[in-house]
């Protein structure tokens, strides 16, 4: 099997979000849009699945995305001081949705960055 690529596939999650649920001429500036989109995609099962706490509603296909990303899994317990928690007991689940909201912010910028260089974002934001 091959690893999961957490960043690919959660750039193309907030992409899709974007463009379905965006209009990039409401914000004045990246930052804006930026802060808009962690507050909303936070909760976003299609993105997270923080909201619901599945992304896949399937745990078997969670834990085929955790495997091999156990250091990502590690990186984001320490950031959300979950140190003590014991993933195994919280299930393939929670790991992949702690994975999907540790990495938020930078599909979030990726994302965007790539609009940009596309030149699918406001002129008046480069100003």
């Amino acid at each position: 099997m091959e690893k999961y690529n957490y960043m690919e596939n959660m750039v193309k999650d907030v992409l899709v979000a974007i463009k379905d649920n965006y209009d990039m001429n409401n914000y004045d500036d990246r930052d804006e849009l930026e802060q808009v989109l962690y507050d909303d995609l936070w909760v976003d099962d299609g993105v997270t699945g923080n909201a619901s706490g599945s992304y896949y509603c399937n745990a078997w296909k969670a834990e085929e995305a955790v495997c091999h990303n156990w250091d990502l899994l590690q990186e984001a317990m320490e950031t959300f001081s979950c140190e003590e928690i014991n993933p195994i007991e919280k299930g393939a689940e929670w790991c992949d949705v702690t994975i999907r909201c540790y990495l938020l912010g930078q599909a979030i910028a990726e994302a965007l960055d790539q609009l940009e260089a596309a030149g699918d974002t406001p002129t008046r934001w480069g100003e």
